[in-house]
C-alpha cells in the first residue's frame, strides 16, 4: 500500500539569480509546489523558474530578507513550507529525510538539518561554520520568519526543534568580488539595524574585533584544518566583523551634533 505524506511547498526568494537557481530547482522537483518571489531580476532568474513550473510573483521593492520571506510565504498553497535559498542543494539523504517526516509531521514542531558550505572550491567542517543546523521546514499556520533586514530566522522559540538526517549544500561563494560585496551589504544592514536598536562601539573596539575574530576562526574554532581555506576564511571574517562595526561607527559620527552645534 503506497503512503501518503503531506504537500510541501518550497518557498524561494531571489534577484539576479539565473546562475544558481537551476540546480536548486533541480534538486526540489519532487515538491508539490514551488514558490519563488522575486525582487525585480534583470536576468533570467523568471523564465528559468517559470521552467520549472514554478509559480513565480514579483516584489521590486526590497522591506529586507526576513519580511520578504514572510511575503514569499504568504503565496504557498499548502501547510507545509520549507524555505530555501537558490545557492543550496537538497541532498538525496535529505530529501529522504524530508519525505519520510511528511508522512507523519507535528504541525507543533519545527524540523531542522544541517547545512553544510562551500567556500570557493571546499565544504568546510570548522571555523564555525559547521554544524549549521538550520530551521526549514514547518506549518505556515504556526511559524514564520521574523522582521530582520538580515540574519533573519523563524519566529519559534517555544517550539520543540527536531534536527533530519542529511545536509544542506550551501554554495556560498561565486567569484570572490561577488562574495565580498555581498558581505559588505550584510554588513551595512547589520550596523543600521543594530545603530537603531541603541548598540555603539569605539573605534578601538573595531579594530579589537577584528583580530578577535581572526583568531577565533582560525585557532579556537580550527580553522588552521583547513589549509589555505582556513586562512582566508578567517581573513574574511575579520574584515566583515571590521566592516560591520566601522559602519556602526561611522552611523555614530553622522549621528552626533556638530561642534559648532
Amino acid at each position: 500500500m503506497k503512503v501518503t505524506r503531506q504537500a510541501i511547498t518550497a518557498v524561494l526568494i531571489a534577484k539576479n539569480a539565473a546562475t544558481d537557481l537551476p540546480d536548486c530547482l533541480e534538486s526540489i522537483a519532487w515538491v508539490d509546489e514551488i514558490v519563488l518571489l522575486d525582487s525585480g531580476s534583470d536576468d533570467d532568474t523568471v523564465a528559468i523558474a517559470e521552467s520549472f513550473g514554478a509559480k513565480v510573483f514579483v516584489s521590486e521593492d526590497w522591506p529586507g530578507f526576513g519580511s520578504q520571506r514572510q511575503r514569499a510565504q504568504s503565496y504557498a498553497s499548502n501547510d507545509w513550507i520549507f524555505m530555501i535559498d537558490v545557492d543550496e542543494r537538497v541532498t538525496p539523504a535529505l530529501r529522504a529525510s524530508i519525505e519520510s517526516l511528511l508522512t507523519q509531521p507535528n504541525a507543533d514542531k519545527v524540523y531542522c538539518f544541517d547545512r553544510v558550505s562551500d567556500f570557493f572550491g571546499r565544504f568546510i567542517r570548522t571555523s564555525g561554520w559547521y554544524p549549521d543546523w538550520v530551521e526549514r521546514l514547518y506549518r505556515k499556520d504556526k511559524f514564520s520568519y521574523n522582521d530582520a533586514p538580515v540574519h533573519e530566522r523563524v519566529v519559534c522559540e517555544s517550539a520543540q526543534k527536531v534536527k533530519l538526517a542529511g545536509e544542506l549544500l550551501h554554495f556560498t561563494t561565486g567569484s570572490y568580488n561577488d562574495f565580498m560585496q555581498k558581505s559588505l551589504r550584510y554588513a551595512s544592514d547589520w550596523s543600521e539595524q543594530r545603530y537603531a536598536r541603541g548598540k555603539r562601539t569605539t573605534l578601538g573596539g573595531v579594530f579589537v574585533r577584528s583580530l578577535g575574530t581572526f583568531l577565533i576562526k582560525y585557532i579556537l574554532r580550527r580553522g588552521f584544518m583547513e589549509g589555505r581555506h582556513g586562512v582566508l576564511l578567517a581573513g574574511v571574517s575579520a574584515v566583515y566583523t571590521f566592516n560591520k562595526y566601522g559602519s556602526l561607527w561611522v552611523l555614530q559620527q553622522r549621528g552626533l551634533p556638530r561642534e559648532s552645534e
